[in-house]
């Protein structure tokens, strides 16, 4: 495993030692557990949110041609 170092401001320092205490791990396992969640988050790209919304406005769009 590998480490790093980031500066962060002292309320959100201050926010993931309250976060970590309450839910009685250390700051370093909140941060990872953050990190594994939005690493594991499924990436929505470009093209499909364009898909999305000309599928979902279509009957507006028929309406305004």
């Amino acid at each position: 495993m590998n480490t790093i170092t980031i500066n962060i401001p002292d309320e959100y320092l201050l926010k993931l030692q309250q976060k970590a205490t309450h839910l009685g791990i250390s700051v370093e396992e909140l941060v990872l557990m953050g990190v594994e969640e939005l690493l594991n988050q499924p990436e929505t790209s470009f093209q499909d949110a364009m898909n999305y919304v000309l599928n979902k406005n279509a009957e507006l769009y028929k309406r305004l041609a």
